[in-house]
């Protein structure tokens, strides 16, 4: 089945050679390891063993208050006594959490408050994940993708197969070779939508997104815990740095934007992917992530990325689409409103709605786990960074603002199409008399109108 497949199947291995160019081109041995998975001469290499990655993967989820199963391997005899010695400071890791529940890190409060401006008016309070999974060290997303038992060679759900492979691991996502028609959705704020996009009611955004971030039981999922008894479902994060002005040795440094990944944990393979263009740009609660800080190397731009296939299934009426008896003519066209009540929304296809504005802050959803789309996604972010921060350019920077402009030259020479023949200065100064001021230098200037000016025919402007 994999060979007939094979048209469909998205290996990541293919992937990782991209890194080299997207990830911090500033990053050298283990740091370079740690986000891109790649050595100093671009190889791929594993950053540490499986057990040591099993290891972290469990303290990982214990500090955020999850059941952690003891591992029945008995070389992993270490691990136990790890989780049972720090079993107290995970418990009090966790309460901890609990208590700042609502407090975000730095880039998700940028985007966050972004959120609260622009969906002020529409009634909707929409609140970012503050305990997804983040995924701080590349090859994370790639362990999680697949069951903890190496016994079990592949992971099934409603969006996504996912296959270990001798060389790596295969992601197989239920939808692929996506067409384009009727998938472009922009919400009705901030920068003008383009002809060719559907233009989306405020308020639908909102419902969308406030769904977006609400993905069922059995899509939240984390494949890593398919096996256990407690099994975990939660959201997944990842942060990106991707590169926007390439540093100009000797007179600009670098400059990237920052953008933020929520997926639920059934889709984290769509993690691996895009981590294995982009890099992972680490923790980003840690100061040292955070971009507002460095500012030399950041164009001011943020962007977010939420996956949320399950919201095809969404009906027209529930995301307060009109009635089409109350809709306007291009609602009626672009299909953003509804007659019967069971119409899903875009028709129960894939599609993408983005929201965003003159600062630089986009955040998209994605309802669709095609792997395409985050990576164009990101591409698109990269493109409206670019048009904002200016100096740059990017192969997917269209749909700039233009305005109309005119030149007038810098020379202007007496021509007898546009300065006529039939009259002089000296008979314009004798016409106009004492309603004008003769000036030494050889002009006149309206004393009613100062800022009318009569000119020799035969003078040169040179500007």
């Amino acid at each position: 089945s994999l060979t007939n497949n094979s048209n469909k199947l998205k290996s990541n291995n293919q992937n990782q050679i991209h890194s080299s160019t997207m990830a911090n081109t500033n990053l050298h041995g283990e740091d370079l390891i740690r986000h891109c998975g790649l050595n100093d001469k671009g190889k791929s290499v594993e950053q540490m063993d499986n057990q040591s990655f099993h290891r972290l993967i469990a303290v990982k989820l214990a500090s955020q208050g999850f059941d952690v199963p003891h591992a029945t391997n008995g070389q992993r005899e270490a691990e136990n006594q790890v989780m049972k010695l720090a079993s107290d400071l995970f418990r009090r890791y966790a309460e901890q959490s609990r208590l700042l529940t609502g407090h975000l890190n730095p880039p998700d409060r940028r985007i966050q408050d972004f959120l609260d401006e622009a969906l002020s008016t529409t009634g909707v309070s929409i609140a970012l994940p503050t305990n997804a999974i983040n995924m701080d060290r590349y090859g994370m997303a790639r362990k999680l993708s697949l069951p903890e038992d190496p016994s079990i060679d592949e992971f099934h759900n409603s969006e996504n197969s996912s296959y270990k492979l001798c060389n790596g691991v295969l992601h197989n996502p239920f939808n692929d070779r996506r067409t384009t028609k009727g998938v472009f959705h922009i919400a009705d704020y901030g920068l003008p939508v383009p002809a060719d996009k559907i233009k989306v009611p405020l308020i639908t955004y909102a419902k969308l997104l406030e769904a977006a971030l609400q993905p069922p039981e059995d899509l939240n999922l984390l494949p890593y815990t398919s096996q256990w008894t407690n099994k975990v479902e939660s959201m997944v994060s990842l942060m990106l740095r991707p590169l926007v002005c390439p540093e100009v040795p000797g007179v600009s440094p670098e400059k990237r934007l920052e953008v933020r990944f929520f997926v639920p944990g059934g889709c984290v393979s769509n993690l691996d992917f895009v981590e294995s263009i982009f890099g992972n740009a680490g923790d980003p609660s840690l100061p040292e992530n955070d971009a507002g800080i460095d500012t030399k190397h950041w164009t001011g731009t943020s962007g977010c990325v939420i996956l949320a296939p399950h919201i095809r299934k969404l009906k027209k009426k529930d995301v307060c689409l009109p009635h089409i008896s109350e809709a306007n003519e291009e609602q009626k066209k672009t299909g953003m409103c509804w007659e019967n009540e069971d119409e899903l929304y875009n028709g129960g296809t894939p599609f993408k709605i983005t929201l965003r504005d003159k600062r630089g802050i986009m955040v998209t959803i994605l309802a669709d786990n095609y792997f395409g789309y985050c990576k164009k996604e990101v591409k698109t972010q990269i493109g409206l960074s670019a048009n904002i921060f200016g100096l740059a350019e990017e192969e997917h920077a269209g749909g700039a603002v233009a305005f109309k402009s005119y030149s007038l030259g810098t020379h202007f020479y007496p021509d007898e199409a546009i300065v006529g023949n039939s009259h002089t200065f000296d008979q314009a100064i004798t016409l106009l008399g004492d309603s004008v001021t003769v000036h030494p230098t050889g002009y006149a200037t309206d004393k009613k109108y100062t800022t009318i000016h009569i000119l020799p025919e035969d003078i040169e402007v040179d500007l």
